[in-house]
């Protein structure tokens, strides 16, 4: 049995429930601090599906900390340092939110979403070809899906109420929702992070195609980059040494079976169902692994990764020791990106 518990929703009894998004359940510490819990709730099109990926949540809380500790000297982030030791959690619930909860400072939320291209692909693509520019910027005629594009780009999304989309807009639409001054500082900053994190994975045979950051204000107005961070939500990962061709890398970020199923669903008026086996084994079922050698540090740091494995059932997962640093390349195989 996997010692683990694997988390779809929370409900600590000592602590008030603040917000419970699609992913992420937030609650109340005090007038400064609030605990984010990051669950293993899986989402496509911003509809959350009953079936919970275990681990999921470590995973993204790892992966958004080891992010968040490189990317300071650009830009504040949430994390407050404080340990969870002192919250009054019972015992069952310690034990659940451990590696997937963390202490974080309360900002006030800028409601956009701040994507940055690297490469056109999904409704940036869309866009392109419907148009011949992406959120309004002109690109050169002749790209072709996943295209890198002449220089990374900010790309804008609005921020939509809860079961809604999100929908690309100008930069000019997201001075008019937050100012001149904080637009120019959100896009700055996206690009600045981009660029870093973009070259630190190239370096070790990763592409970053694109990313989805999030930023809020603290009591001083100083921007801080939040939420999550470079994650398999909200970035498309994609082996270097398999971007040989377009078709290569068309092929490489189709959408998954469960984001297919979401959209025949969603066509068809009905509501998202549990996983059936024969979409399982279309999926790539995903296994916990223990890589003292992860991909992104280049360091012997043991750290929670998600390789791909063949299986009929997803929920039959298990630890599995592994020694290829390559098998972190799987990461962006086990659930669905966003929409972006």
């Amino acid at each position: 049995m996997d010692p683990i518990p694997t988390v779809h929703t929370t409900a600590l009894r000592h602590l008030k429930l603040l917000h419970r998004g699609k992913v992420r359940d937030i609650y109340e510490l005090d007038a400064t601090h609030m605990l984010i819990v990051t669950t293993d709730r899986l989402s496509a099109f911003d509809v959350v599906l009953p079936d919970p990926i275990p681990h999921k949540g470590r995973v993204l809380t790892e992966i958004s900390e080891f992010w968040f500790a490189r990317t300071r000297a650009i830009v504040p982030n949430q994390l407050s340092g404080r340990s969870l030791d002192a919250l009054p959690l019972e015992p069952e619930e310690r034990q659940m939110l451990e590696g997937r909860a963390v202490i974080v400072r309360r900002l006030k939320a800028l409601p956009i979403e701040a994507v940055v291209r690297g490469y056109l692909i999904g409704s940036g693509w869309k866009d392109y070809q419907r148009t011949g520019s992406v959120c309004g910027i002109a690109l050169p005629s002749g790209l072709e899906l996943a295209s890198r594009l002449p220089q990374p780009l900010f790309t804008p999304a609005s921020k939509a109420p809860a079961g809604q989309h999100d929908e690309n807009i100008s930069y000019a639409e997201v001075e008019a929702t937050i100012g001149a001054v904080n637009a120019a500082r959100i896009r700055d900053t996206s690009l600045a992070l981009y660029d870093f994190a973009a070259a630190h994975a190239r370096e070790r045979g990763i592409i970053i195609a694109d990313t989805k950051l999030e930023f809020g204000l603290d009591e001083n107005d100083v921007l801080h980059v939040m939420d999550e961070m470079l994650t398999p939500d909200s970035s498309r990962f994609w082996p270097a040494d398999q971007y040989a061709s377009v078709s290569a890398a068309r092929s490489r970020v189709k959408g998954s079976a469960p984001r297919k199923r979401v959209k025949s669903n969603s066509a068809s008026g009905k509501t998202p169902s549990a996983r059936p086996s024969a979409l399982a084994r279309r999926s790539a079922a995903p296994k916990v692994s223990k890589n003292p050698a992860q991909t992104f540090a280049g360091t012997r740091q043991t750290c929670w990764i998600v390789r791909q494995a063949r299986s009929a059932r997803w929920a039959s997962l298990r630890a599995k020791v592994s020694r290829s640093p390559r098998n972190s390349l799987k990461v962006i195989c086990c659930w669905p990106t966003s929409s972006r």
